[in-house]
């Protein structure tokens, strides 16, 4: 497996096994190895489009490369986004990715996704502590709500280790508005958080949004 992600030149990440079991990184690594603004995908694009992927069947754990697992927005951003399994090129035109061998949602763990910083996730420049996060599945809809933003080199690993708390992780480059391959990663580390119904309904509406 990391033999066929290091042979991809542009892709996202390069990642190894993960053990859960001891709830950090056994044997993996993670190297942020390519991070353009060649990409001009907009969050419209990625929905249309989402009959090119394959959707996950409700209560697979397992999900194919480019399998759709969901749907993530942070509504005062007005960002919405589909969420797919792999971090390929072919992924990452067209949704956010969900990085392998971290968790899914409704699981334990650290789920952790990544996107181009000036397609999808562009909008997390005004992403703010306190700011929640939906993540909607075939299954259930999970909100988070986030805690803490950095900005880590290339090679840190720590973003994608296990937690012991339900933890959503969302990872882009930095600086967003730097020309040609950005040095640096915006994390952004957001903790699951329980919700009445009619919480969980306002939160649904696409339609919020105030930049």
């Amino acid at each position: 497996m990391i033999d066929r992600i290091r042979s991809a030149n542009k892709h996202f990440f390069e990642v190894g096994h993960l053990s859960r079991r001891v709830g950090f990184l056994a044997a993996g690594f993670l190297v942020i190895a390519y991070c353009t603004s060649a990409f001009g995908h907009s969050q419209g694009t990625a929905v249309a489009e989402i009959s090119k992927f394959e959707r996950a069947a409700p209560g697979s754990r397992e999900v194919s490369e480019g399998g759709v697992i969901g749907d993530i927005m942070v509504p005062r951003l007005g960002l919405r986004v589909v969420v797919a399994e792999g971090v390929s090129d072919g992924v990452l035109k067209r949704a956010a990715g969900h990085v392998p061998e971290t968790s899914l949602p409704g699981q334990q763990g650290n789920v952790a996704l990544a996107a181009h910083r000036n397609s999808f996730f562009g909008p997390l420049r005004r992403i703010r502590l306190g700011d929640v996060i939906v993540f909607k599945t075939a299954e259930a809809t999970f909100l988070y709500q986030v805690e803490s933003t950095s900005v880590v080199e290339p090679t840190n690993i720590q973003v994608l280790e296990a937690s012991t708390a339900p933890t959503l992780t969302l990872i882009t480059c930095f600086p967003f508005d730097y020309v040609g391959a950005a040095p640096r990663r915006f994390i952004v580390r957001a903790r699951e958080v329980r919700a009445t119904t009619d919480e969980v309904s306002i939160h649904q509406d696409w339609s919020v949004g105030q930049p």
